[in-house]
């Protein structure tokens, strides 16, 4: 029986990517795979949030953050294409110390999931609470999720799910930029004046800094989307299809072509997510700011929902709702199918199970199918407070582009096959982006680390007031 594993590559599995664009269309896929989880937290809650709170200064924010880290997220896929390599195993060959058998990269990557364990948290919460409008309770509707979410993933059926949650995800985008379009009809409406003064690159005064940073980590792919990138390229089949290497021409044009199909998969996918993250920007710098409304806490569906029904009119809140669901639930999905991998390599890497052998992956991956949403919904359960959980996880993910771009940065200079090295202008872009990260990151550091440490002005003692002595009566004449 042939080798059915796409994490094992055989000469026999490796064949020539078709020649046609339209015929590349076919094996697209792990792109839009990461635009499914990217969808639900980054732009419907920490975008729209970042509008709310900042109006239009900041536009450029979101739109760099999706532009600049595609060529790292380029750089990772093609070290999977080539070398066969899963995320955990590129990391666990990085240049440092190891503990145990792990590399301090695997070991600072699980410490910073902990906190991004918070960010998917707040996403269960969104959607136990637009669920409770139907009846029930937000607790019983985490567990609910938590339960439905697991078995999906565990019985294998987030294939198909997937594929449906695109389709409505595509048509809640549609239904977005209606809304938008709508918006030019209404008191509101949007002037490039505005659009305009968000392209100026202004700073983020002391308010914004935190949110524009976690959104910065957290729109366009994130540290742990372009970590689990890799996977679903594996999954795909675009490494068993390269085949083993091999120091032949042959093999670098088998090579090279499914670099190219890997190309257009993650650039069409950075075009669709980029004018969503645009679009639900814009709405919440106009609907919003101006309004003075934050999505926060108990109101988050409620404030979302106007970006839509201030636009369209009232009967928009169900599609709203709808539409929010689909999103919301389907970046749970993608965000359980990538962490079961994620994890159960990374403790592969440290020793616990043997990630190659297919039996172990798939039972570890059921087991982690079942604790990590079980995490996610007691962590909500805990805080109750969706927004803040999502931005904290946008400020983790920023820490994780650092180790993100370190191994980006080995992947090219140390582990390209020179026959694989692109032009000059890529590694100019590559160079810009890995740069733009590590500037965003340090800044982030520093402005935490002067936050924590700088002196609290001393309480002012109340000085207490005499009493009056009482007024004396005046004399009798």
């Amino acid at each position: 029986m042939p080798d059915q594993d796409p994490y094992h590559r055989t000469v026999e599995k490796a064949f020539d990517p078709p020649p046609g664009f339209l015929a590349r269309m076919k094996y697209l896929g792990p792109g839009f795979i990461l635009s499914a989880s990217i969808v639900g937290s980054g732009e419907l809650i920490a975008t729209t949030y970042l509008g709310a709170q900042a109006g239009f200064t900041l536009f450029w924010v979101v739109i760099m953050s999706c532009l600049v880290k595609v060529a790292v997220q380029l750089e990772f896929g093609k070290h999977a294409i080539h070398s066969g390599e899963t995320t955990m195993q590129s990391l666990n060959r990085l240049p440092g110390p190891k503990l145990g058998r792990a590399n301090w990269s695997i070991w600072l990557w699980l410490a910073i999931m902990f906190l991004k364990t918070l960010q998917v948290g707040g996403i269960v919460g969104g959607v136990a609470i637009l669920l409770a409008k139907f009846g029930g309770g937000e607790p019983l509707w985490v567990v609910v999720l938590v339960v439905v979410v697991a078995l999906l993933v565990f019985r294998g059926f987030y294939r198909p799910i997937e594929r449906w949650s695109l389709i409505m995800i595509g048509l809640f985008t549609a239904f977005t930029i209606v809304s938008l379009v709508s918006l030019q009809w209404t008191p509101m409406a949007i002037h490039w004046g505005e659009v305009a003064s968000g392209l100026t690159f202004s700073i983020p005064d002391k308010d914004s800094l935190f949110i524009a940073l976690a959104v910065f980590g957290i729109t366009g792919v994130g540290g742990d989307e372009i970590m689990a990138y890799n996977y679903w390229l594996i999954e795909k089949g675009y490494a068993a299809n390269t085949g083993p290497r091999e120091d032949s021409e042959a093999w670098n044009q088998r090579a090279k072509g499914w670099i190219r199909v890997m190309y257009w998969d993650a650039l069409l996918a950075l075009a669709a997510y980029t004018i969503v993250t645009g679009v639900f920007y814009m709405l919440g710098a106009s609907v919003l700011h101006s309004q003075s409304l934050l999505p926060e806490k108990g109101n988050l569906i409620d404030v979302l929902a106007r970006i839509y029904t201030d636009s369209l009119g009232a009967w928009a809140h169900p599609f709203f709702l709808a539409g929010a669901f689909v999103v919301l639930f389907s970046t749970l999905l993608a965000a359980l199918a990538a962490w079961t991998r994620l994890f159960s390599d990374a403790f592969g890497q440290i020793g616990i199970l043997d990630f190659s052998d297919l039996q172990q992956r798939r039972r570890w991956i059921g087991i982690l199918a079942w604790v990590i949403p079980s995490v996610w919904g007691a962590s909500y359960l805990f805080l109750k407070s969706p927004t803040a959980m999502v931005l904290v996880g946008g400020a983790a993910t920023t820490a994780i582009l650092m180790i993100v771009v370190f191994a980006a940065f080995i992947m090219r200079s140390r582990w390209l096959p020179d026959a694989l090295k692109p032009g000059k202008l890529y590694d100019v872009i590559l160079t810009i982006s890995m740069l733009a990260i590590l500037f965003v990151g340090i800044w982030g550091l520093v402005d935490t680390i002067r936050k924590n440490t700088a002196p609290k002005p001393a309480p002012q003692e109340e000085v207490e007031t005499p009493p009056s002595s009482p007024t004396a009566p005046a004399p009798t004449p």
